[in-house]
């Protein structure tokens, strides 16, 4: 089918990528993009169609991907309403409730997705939401775009984003926050940044690809490393006593409440 990207960022690029990766053809892929700079950098490195005005780009295309800042979501939405002719619209503008985007466009065949940035490597998760009027196969069409940069979970409740936003959406930020104190206590015990950043980030590689190729679960694998009265009891025990799990739920509960801030704020009516 032919696909129209709103927006020629960083996500915008990833899946566009993975897409051209998995054999799409560049000739069906259009790019509205006002940034001169990098319109030109996408025909350079990928060979789409990318213009700068929204009739031209949606013009022929049978799905459009809003790939903007969700703070610009509006506008374009509404200068958007008066183009389209059926097409399933795509978000993947964090906060935008699809019954906001449904009044903004007049449409009600909306697929609503939080990817994360692991699908610039091919590596995102992304949730997925579809309103009840979408069909089977525009569903299908919706997945196979985020399931050319990683793996997609769909969502029967809409609200169930919020979640996603605070687990996957966010939880790259988690992990690149744990890997920095890691390196941190790497370097107090006497390593150079260099070896300790290598020590740190390949430890978290290693344990997440073990993690993904078990059938046991998480806390199975944990155990197994901790033997009694051994080193990983001791920083584990040290870990309990600071209430770290308590706090890394607390910080997930926190992202969720600002996803809903967010659908609030941004999708207050005109």
């Amino acid at each position: 089918m032919n696909i129209c990207f709103i927006g020629g960022g960083n996500m915008a690029t990833a899946l566009i990528g993975g897409l051209l990766g998995q054999g799409f053809s560049a000739s069906l892929i259009s790019v509205v993009e006002i940034n001169p700079d990098n319109r030109a950098r996408l025909q350079q490195e990928f060979a789409v169609r990318a213009v700068d005005n929204l009739a031209d780009g949606v013009a022929g295309s049978e799905l459009i991907v809003f790939a903007v800042k969700p703070q610009q979501l509006r506008d374009v939405a509404q200068q958007l309403a008066p183009l389209l002719t059926g097409q399933l619209l795509l978000s993947i503008a964090a906060g935008i409730r699809a019954v906001d985007l449904a009044r903004w466009t007049g449409s009600q065949n909306i697929v609503r997705a939080m990817p994360n940035t692991p699908a610039l490597i091919q590596s995102g998760m992304t949730g997925m939401y579809a309103m009840p009027q979408v069909p089977a196969a525009q569903r299908t069409a919706a997945q196979s775009i985020l399931a050319a940069v990683g793996e997609t979970l769909w969502l029967d409740d809409e609200a169930m984003i919020d979640a996603v936003t605070a687990i996957s959406g966010s939880g790259p930020a988690y992990v690149f926050y744990l890997i920095e104190a890691l390196q941190r206590a790497a370097m107090e015990l006497g390593f150079v940044a260099q070896d300790a950043r290598r020590l740190s980030v390949a430890t978290f590689l290693g344990a997440s690809k073990l993690a993904a190729a078990s059938v046991e679960e998480v806390s199975v694998l944990r155990e197994r490393v901790t033997s009694k009265n051994g080193t990983t009891e001791r920083a584990l025990l040290s870990l309990a006593d600071n209430g770290v799990a308590a706090h890394i739920a607390q910080a997930a509960q926190a992202a969720a409440a600002r996803s809903r801030e967010m659908g609030d704020e941004l999708g207050r009516a005109s």
